[in-house]
């Protein structure tokens, strides 16, 4: 495992299944890069902060402030950045396949032991077995696994199920529509289209723009291209309901489940051992 503590491009530690040391850039230009993306994504979800927020609320509220994570599809480790400035006696392991999100957690968190960053594609039967520990007290995760469709999140959610401890949690926000609303789901995403137009004009990045960007970076180019060669572009699986999420969670071992935050389009859902 190589820990994203380690210097850039040393490489220690590794077992050939964790993610190499970043490039040797400043930490103020990867700094750059999570805040861009931070924004980026805000763009789509200006309430991102409240569903983080809520989600460390219940962290601790039901496995204290020491917690052992695991940031799944961690990204550029926006879950584990918030999780780490919270609770500094908490570690984090963060794993995701994007070589490109991937070597801007490296490079912002590089010298900060609390993190292991873990480079497994999550529909490969096996990317349990690239972790460093067997078990968790929490898995967190947030609009990452809507570009699965039902039946893979389903057999994922198994996997999570034996990965967190008895009374540890699992938390998905992420994209939840509930079918049965069909005008109020028009309502909503007309105006919140609206309101991302205002901040389009505002100077605001959109998902393509960003990735235009890091496309022409001299140190982010390649991984972006790596990137897109393994999803190419951006496609959604599938965004069932709440109750679906807590029922298939239920389904796959776990005590209790439901929605402890909603917006009007998003959900956190929240899965007890």
């Amino acid at each position: 495992m190589v820990d994203a503590g380690t210097e850039p491009g040393t490489g220690a530690a590794d077992t050939g299944s964790a993610v190499g040391g970043a490039p040797a850039v400043g930490r103020a230009e990867w700094r750059a890069w999570q805040d861009s993306w931070d924004r980026q994504q805000e763009w789509y979800m200006p309430d991102r902060e409240e569903r983080f927020r809520v989600m460390l609320d219940m962290v601790e509220a039901l496995v204290g402030r020491e917690p052992r994570v695991l940031d799944l599809a961690c990204g550029t480790g926006s879950i584990s950045d918030r999780l780490l400035q919270r609770f500094p006696a908490a570690t984090s392991t963060g794993v995701d396949l994007d070589p490109a999100l991937l070597a801007i957690a490296g490079g912002y968190f590089a010298g900060d032991t609390r993190l292991t960053l873990v480079r497994a594609d999550l529909k490969d039967p096996g990317w349990t077995a690239k972790l460093p520990y067997e078990s968790y007290d929490a898995v967190l995760t947030a609009t990452a696994l809507h570009w699965l469709h039902s039946e893979p999140l389903a057999v994922l959610y198994g996997q999570i199920a034996g990965l967190v401890r008895p009374g540890g949690v699992f938390m998905n926000a992420d994209h939840m529509t509930d079918g049965g609303t069909p005008r109020i789901n028009e309502a909503e995403r007309a105006h919140r289209h609206r309101e991302m137009d205002r901040a389009k004009e505002a100077g605001a990045l959109d998902w393509a723009e960003w990735w235009n960007l890091a496309a022409k970076d001299p140190v982010l180019a390649g991984p972006t291209a790596e990137r897109f060669a393994i999803y190419g572009e951006h496609a959604d699986g599938d965004t069932p309901s709440a109750e679906w999420h807590a029922r298939t969670l239920m389904d796959a071992g776990f005590g209790e489940a439901r929605a402890v935050w909603s917006s009007p389009s998003d959900s956190l859902v929240l899965a007890l051992k």
